[in-house]
């Protein structure tokens, strides 16, 4: 239940897959914001009697000049016996999509086609950056290297769906959740975290001039005394942290940011290793060489932009080399 003063919500399942996917396109515009395309299509993919499959969308990824990426999308309701077939799903995609990126291509435009709004984004990203035009940008996007990514989006989600998931394919898989709750005079709200919203905020505000989020090499994270001192410095790694699976790939560094009374961040080590942690959806960071402190504590300035650390941020070692405060690290 949600409570609030005026009116109280109980928890409301989707009653039907469709009914679900209507949810993701109302709310597109907040789960993906401003520099992702959400293309809501249902064309097969694939060989003809080779492999074939439909996925329920496409998600084009326009937050990086430097490499935006394509997710293709399967939405789920969980109460369905899930594990099993979103995974057979997930890996029906990805053989599909390798066997005729052209045909996912061809998808894609048509679907664009049909957006002129949509299409109006895409060609200006595609002018703005270098590519030709769409079909050329489209052309680039599904050929390049480790071109395919998943993305399913959830009612429910556990630990174990999210450790399955990330632990038996070779490519990433995003995992969104959308919960819904309504109220007494039949109104509806809905619980969800936008998608990749850590790396979206990682320079939202800032006076400095903005990251590509291909330059974030560096997951910050909020380290309590003991923590600090027992796991840091002591075993020469950090465990239990959310991460982005899109992210993992280019993450090369760990640094700290010690909570109250220091606030600040203080330390950084180079990472050998990114392995999830025991059986849960969370990771652990092994370190190629012990913490070392920055030149100076990059601290938090009182009622400024940036919060105190309360959560894994990402950002650039090397803008945190150069960083006054919390405000022009990220």
């Amino acid at each position: 239940m949600i409570w609030t003063a005026a009116a109280k919500y109980d928890e409301l399942p989707f009653a039907t897959e469709r009914e679900f996917e209507g949810a993701v396109a109302k709310l597109k515009s907040d789960l993906f914001g401003s520099k992702r395309v959400y293309l809501e299509t249902k064309q097969l993919i694939g060989k003809k009697g080779v492999r074939q499959n439909i996925p329920d969308a496409y998600l084009v990824d326009l937050s990086s000049a430097r490499a935006p990426k394509l997710f293709v999308v399967e939405t789920e309701l969980a109460r369905h016996e899930h594990l099993k077939h979103i995974a057979v799903q997930l890996l029906e995609f990805s053989l599909a999509f390798e066997l005729d990126p052209l045909r996912v291509k061809q998808v894609l435009r048509e679907a664009i086609k049909d957006s002129p709004a949509d299409e109006a984004r895409i060609g200006e990203f595609a002018a703005r950056h270098g590519f030709d035009n769409i079909d050329y940008f489209l052309e680039q996007l599904v050929h390049k290297k480790e071109a395919f990514n998943a993305l399913l989006i959830i009612d429910e989600q556990t630990e174990y769906l999210q450790n399955v998931l990330r632990t038996r394919f070779q490519f990433p898989v995003e995992i969104l959740t959308i919960e819904r709750f309504g109220g007494s005079g039949g109104e509806h709200i809905f619980k969800f975290e936008p998608f990749l919203s850590e790396v979206d905020e990682s320079d939202e505000g800032s006076v400095l001039p903005s990251l590509d989020p291909a330059e974030l090499d560096t997951v910050v994270v909020p380290a309590v005394d003991e923590g600090f001192e027992e796991t840091a410095i002591g075993e020469n790694r950090w465990h239990h942290i959310r991460m982005s699976a899109a992210m993992i790939p280019q993450i090369r560094y760990l640094a700290t940011y010690r909570v109250a009374p220091i606030s600040a961040i203080t330390h950084w080590a180079p990472v050998a290793k990114i392995q999830l942690w025991n059986d849960t959806a969370k990771y652990e960071l092994v370190f190629a060489e012990p913490l070392k402190e920055f030149s100076k504590p990059i601290k938090l300035v009182p009622q400024s932009r940036v919060k105190a650390l309360q959560a894994p941020r990402y950002a650039s070692l090397e803008r945190l080399k150069r960083a006054e405060n919390l405000d022009s690290a990220f």
